[in-house]
């Protein structure tokens, strides 16, 4: 198996993903807002991607602060 070239956090809304945003912008953590991609399901038809070596980054600055769904390796 190879190494994940990038991961994706997923939202249950719309604005759950745009205050992540806020919160990964404030940490300073580089990503990037992307539609879902199609073969991952969800409600909301936005996402955040960014590398896997910031996943731990991404669950500090973001936990306890907005709700997510998952975090896919892809």
């Amino acid at each position: 198996m190879s190494a994940a070239e990038y991961c994706v956090i997923l939202f249950d809304s719309v604005s759950s993903t745009l205050l992540a945003e806020k919160f990964l912008k404030k940490a300073n953590v580089l990503h990037k807002v992307i539609p879902v991609p199609r073969h991952i399901s969800s409600d909301c038809g936005v996402c955040i991607r960014f590398s896997p070596e910031m996943r731990s980054r991404v669950e500090q600055a973001l936990t306890g602060r907005v709700e997510f769904r998952e975090i896919c390796a892809l």
